[in-house]
């Protein structure tokens, strides 16, 4: 558990936070800026997560390499991931190095070179991001699935851009959007390992003083008016069929999130969830079946994706709707819903074992929440989830008017679009 979370806002407003954990000999830490996919215009689609990358790429201080060095030459471990309203830079190492990794993550955030060269150069890699995901149909059916649920809106776009928006986008856009949207305001240090809160302060202060005060960037919130696409069927040279059948659900605000965590894995997080036993384990249409929830400030997805024997689709499909309609009709067994209760709550205690996971927790938390929320009051939430509870929030979420479904099949095959929508409107 995080017993020793604390957070403190420096003069200019950047916030640094730790989780003391003595004993350990590694410590995490990450860059945490509440930037991402949602805050970019529509022609400077993938900007945030071409930025990710630039920040590696060097500094006013340190090259690419001597940034690599820095970091992996005294043991340590990098990355970083673009989100659609957030990004993240993060290291983890032996703690006695934790004040050099500092030094040069501040130095990532605060001084990018982005040399012109560089953007060229990094321009290239991130297209052949792009096609990989094109080439990689349970990936492009996700991304198929995102333009659908949110029609001509930022969540619906895709993280790393599309060719067009990536050539459009030069140095002076990469410099102007991170001048404008990386502010002290939405960004975090966090730190986790063997760490003083104190010391962790007055470094980050010492680091970033010159950083002021700027307004914090907003977005386009998800309204009613913003469309939602109801089936898109492709073919392609593919051998399974792919599908992901995706329901727009509450922000990670409303207290129904709860219920909405323990609905996921009875429906499909697990080996032993309904999806998995049914589509796989008893009928064997599926190699890979499961669904996931993401939660955005106003909205969220509760999603199902699996790759299928294209033959026998449509089958699998009906499968699908048939453990949907299950849960909306039939109280969840109380065994069933204390497994999936443990489960979730077993997950949570296994993610806070390292320094990694403290250090996402609270970067996490603060950037969604505003505040460190303690693992035990979601546990607390967690445990007063009743059976009745996912039986009304399925009713609510899992139905036809809530649906998106992405389809990529083989050119031969049998699935149609009327059969299709027959399903989709059983729900």
């Amino acid at each position: 558990m995080i017993l020793n979370a604390q957070i403190s806002t420096l003069p200019n407003g950047l916030r640094v936070a730790t989780s003391a954990m003595p004993g350990l000999q590694s410590a995490a830490m990450g860059v945490w800026v509440g930037v991402g996919g949602r805050h970019e215009c529509r022609t400077m689609t993938g900007i945030s997560h071409f930025i990710e990358h630039m920040l590696f790429k060097g500094t006013t201080q340190r090259s690419a390499r001597e940034i690599t060095r820095a970091i992996e030459g005294r043991g340590g471990y990098f990355n970083a991931f673009t989100q659609e309203e957030s990004t993240c830079y993060y290291a983890r190492m032996a703690g006695r190095h934790l004040w050099d990794i500092l030094d040069v993550m501040a130095d990532m955030y605060l001084r990018p070179r982005f040399a012109a060269d560089d953007v060229a150069r990094e321009k290239d890699v991130i297209l052949e991001e792009v096609l990989m995901i094109n080439d990689q149909p349970e990936q492009l059916v996700q991304e198929i699935l995102n333009t659908m649920l949110w029609r001509n809106h930022e969540l619906g776009r895709p993280l790393t851009g599309t060719p067009e928006t990536l050539q459009k986008i030069g140095r002076d856009h990469l410099l102007a959007f991170k001048n404008k949207k990386y502010v002290p305001e939405n960004t975090i240090f966090v730190f986790a390992g063997p760490v003083e809160h104190g010391a962790c302060a007055a470094g980050a202060r010492d680091l970033t003083r010159r950083l002021r005060r700027k307004p914090e960037p907003a977005y386009r919130l998800v309204t009613r008016a913003v469309e939602q696409e109801r089936l898109q069927l492709r073919a392609r040279e593919i051998e399974q069929t792919h599908l992901a059948l995706g329901f727009r659900v509450c922000g990670r605000f409303d207290k129904r999130r709860y219920a909405l965590r323990l609905l996921n894995v009875v429906l499909g997080e697990n080996m032993s969830s309904r999806l998995f036993q049914s589509v796989r384990e008893k009928h064997g249409l599926a190699y890979a079946v499961h669904s996931a929830a993401q939660l955005f400030a106003e909205t969220g997805v509760l999603a199902v994706s699996a790759g299928v024997d294209t033959e026998r689709a449509d089958r699998a499909l009906a499968l699908i709707v048939r453990e949907l309609n299950h849960l909306k009709k039939q109280a969840i067994p109380a065994r069933e819903l204390a497994e999936a209760r443990e489960y979730a709550i077993g997950s949570l205690l296994l993610s806070l074992e390292s320094p990694s996971g403290h250090m996402h927790w609270l970067g996490e938390s603060i950037l969604n929440y505003g505040r460190i929320i303690p693992p035990e009051e979601v546990i607390a939430a967690l445990n007063t989830v009743s059976a009745e509870d996912l039986r009304r929030l399925a009713g609510e979420f899992l139905c036809a008017d809530r649906a998106s479904l992405a389809i990529l099949t083989g050119a031969k095959s049998a699935l149609s679009a009327r059969r299709v929508e027959a399903l989709l409107g059983s729900l």
